[in-house]
């Protein structure tokens, strides 16, 4: 069973580096009403790590007094601010504009949540808005728009590409990693207008024990391009090798399919509490995430604050969330993910030497950190020139 590493065990100059780029610039002054156009609201059971930024970031503004609305789609829970449903899933990017004339009327700074389909908030609000991205989808549109609907995503990435780089391009726009920030700089967004703003995670509290047998664990909403197809093709590669268990947390149009190729040794937790997510990732010996791209990738450092290393691709958002060799693996193929999986696993040395250092570059990261570097980017945005009235962009 891996043990905890000894403290002389430091991250590398480059987490150290990433690390401290989160501590927060002196906050400036603060818009009082904030509205967040997103796509769902955290109870949705379709959400994700862009859900919880946002609530974090609607929490911890709501606390420092400021108030604090989330327009979105969907199902809208009752929370400390305010949650507006502007209608279903999809409708909601149509009734958008009509629900917040409606509904909210006004605000000092709109903050349009774009993760794919946007909603054209500069075409029609006035005043002051901040465009928060947590990845550009580029390749994704053709991952979910295949076959005879490949002209669909040809349009959504069109559109996208236009929506970010034309129809923003008097506002800010908000990056949670470098990635997302480089991604928008390839479609044309002007770097001087980036800022990037990295996710926080909670404090772990009580840490559980790690688990005696090998335990493994992979979270996240089971749709196309997380990857957990090819996660249990390899599984059933590195089983035979190291033996335990392979845990999968997470609901999603894919599970069906996915239980269908599982083989012996792994387990499908559907959705679970924040406390059992918290135990499953404390006991964890390691979190797979296979995915094929992410904005950051918050459940790596969600298992980080708990000791627990990550192997992931190198891709987008994850090469900035694994320090590799140091916090986890970033692996360049199939071949040389199964072989870290295995190596780690056999290795309790190394193991818990990745467990310190996780531990420790994670310690950086908090939500009170993210929600102070927001409200500095936000009180910029609303004191830009020029963001007063609606404009058409060139195509």
């Amino acid at each position: 069973m891996p043990q905890r590493a000894p403290d002389s065990i430091r991250p590398s100059p480059r987490a150290e580096e990433l690390a401290s780029a989160v501590l927060p610039p002196a906050p400036g002054p603060h818009p009082r009403r904030i509205v967040f156009l997103a796509h769902r609201d955290l109870d949705n059971p379709a959400a994700g790590g862009s859900e919880l930024l946002v609530d974090r970031l609607a929490a911890g503004l709501t606390r420092l007094g400021h108030q604090v609305t989330l327009l979105c789609g969907g199902p809208a829970a009752q929370r400390d601010y305010r949650v507006v449903s502007a209608g279903g899933a999809f409708s909601h990017f149509l009734k958008a504009r009509s629900a917040f004339a409606r509904r909210i009327g006004d605000c000092d700074l709109l903050v349009e949540v774009c993760n794919g389909m946007p909603y054209l908030t500069p075409l029609w609000h006035r005043g002051p808005t901040l465009c928060l991205v947590n990845h550009v989808h580029t390749d994704l549109w053709d991952m979910r728009f295949g076959g005879v609907l490949a002209p669909a995503g040809q349009v959504g990435r069109r559109l996208e590409r236009w929506a970010l780089s034309s129809a923003q391009r008097d506002n800010l726009l908000m990056a949670v990693s470098p990635s997302t920030a480089t991604a928008l700089e390839g479609l044309g967004v002007d770097p001087g207008r980036i800022r990037v703003v990295y996710n926080g995670v909670e404090e772990p509290g009580p840490l559980a024990p790690k688990s005696p047998t090998p335990l493994f664990v992979a979270v996240g909403r089971l749709v196309e391009y997380k990857r957990i197809d090819l996660l249990l093709r390899l599984w059933k590669r590195v089983r035979p090798v190291t033996g335990g268990r392979l845990v999968i947390i997470g609901e999603g149009p894919e599970r069906e399919r996915l239980e269908q190729l599982a083989g012996q040794g792994v387990e499908f937790a559907g959705h679970v509490t924040e406390d059992e997510k918290h135990r499953l990732l404390s006991s964890a010996w390691l979190l797979l995430h296979p995915s094929a791209v992410e904005g950051w990738g918050l459940v790596v450092t969600e298992a980080a604050v708990r000791g627990t290393p990550a192997i992931g691709f190198d891709v987008p958002g994850l090469r900035d969330s694994i320090t590799d060799g140091v916090t986890g693996v970033l692996a360049q193929g199939e071949s040389s993910f199964a072989a870290a999986w295995c190596t780690l696993a056999l290795s309790a040395d190394r193991l818990t030497a990745m467990s310190k250092a996780a531990e420790s570059h994670a310690a950086q990261f908090r939500w009170r950190h993210t929600v102070d570097r927001f409200s500095a980017v936000a009180a910029e945005a609303v004191g830009r020139p020029g963001g007063g009235e609606p404009h058409v962009p060139s195509p």
